[in-house]
């Protein structure tokens, strides 16, 4: 069942020049109207489309500031929705949060690589969704602010669960003879400007806003381990206990899929079984495996 929301749910309307508009593409006309009345107010605008076909006119009509995307339609389901939105100059950079009842991690992984931002199954928890859609906001904006400046984000402040913190130089030095708006970590090259990676096998790979945003996060701190609940408070911005260790790792391993040699053995972007991931450090004395 759908909780209705709590009262403690602070919004983030202040720091908003206009309510976000939220589209939400679902066929289904009662939970469509369950997420309309709990997004309703000042915070957020709600637009419903009942069809693939009808929520892709809209926006392509009035481009939203957020897709909420059912999976399981009529004709167009949410996946080729997903594509077509990323295959559109005009729509290429929406955020799109799925939200739908197919569970099963393949059904993930079909979502992340048609270019889902983010997965919710239901039945859901409406302050769940709510604080998703406020984190994706957030992260959006924030992106946004770096493409106007173009230039790169200072290293974030430290955070409480560190875990082998490599000594020696500041990680962030680790690509002063890269231009300031590439990031090298032994021989991947991130473009910050063009969210583009260049690996040594595979040429250049354009990414996704997520796979961007949890890239970039690794790439500037070679040798540290990230443990799924620490990525999801620092790339996702989620509060402590919202959001699935899954999504880390089903987006783990599709962008394992798209620039390591062999993904399931993967030498970039490395396992720490019982800690997390770690990148641009060899791990020898730890065997891979799914964490």
């Amino acid at each position: 069942m759908m909780n209705k929301v709590i009262a403690g749910l602070e919004p983030i309307q202040s720091n908003l020049m206009e309510p976000a508009h939220i589209l939400v593409i679902e066929d289904d006309d009662i939970v469509a109207r369950t997420i309309e009345r709990s997004l309703r107010g000042s915070e957020f605008r709600v637009t419903l489309a009942n069809s693939g076909v009808e929520g892709l006119k809209a926006a392509r009509r009035r481009p939203p500031d957020l897709v909420v995307l059912d999976i399981i339609m009529p004709g167009m389901d949410g996946y080729t929705v997903c594509r077509e939105m990323r295959a559109d100059p005009i729509l290429a950079e929406l955020p799109i949060l799925f939200l739908t009842a197919k569970v099963k991690d393949e059904d993930k992984i079909i979502g992340f690589t048609a270019g889902a931002d983010d997965y919710l199954t239901k039945p859901f928890n409406i302050d769940e969704l709510i604080l998703r859609l406020r984190a994706i906001l957030r992260r959006s904006r924030l992106q946004g602010r770096e493409d106007d400046l173009a230039v790169f984000p200072p290293p974030p402040a430290p955070a409480k669960e560190h875990l082998f913190r490599p000594r020696g130089p500041d990680p962030a030095e680790n690509s002063s003879s890269e231009p300031r708006h590439r990031i090298a970590v032994a021989g991947y090259i991130l473009d910050t400007r063009s969210y583009e990676l260049y690996t040594p096998s595979r040429g250049k790979v354009r990414l996704t806003p997520v796979q961007y945003d949890l890239l970039h996060h690794l790439m500037r701190h070679p040798g540290e381990i990230f443990s799924p609940g620490r990525l999801l408070d620092e790339v996702w911005d989620y509060p402590s206990d919202t959001g699935s260790p899954d999504l880390v790792r089903v987006h783990i391993k599709n962008l394992r899929e798209r620039i390591e040699d062999d993904p399931r053995a993967p030498q970039f972007i490395r396992t720490v079984p019982g800690y997390g991931y770690t990148i641009g450090q060899e791990m020898a004395d730890f065997p891979e495996a799914e964490l």
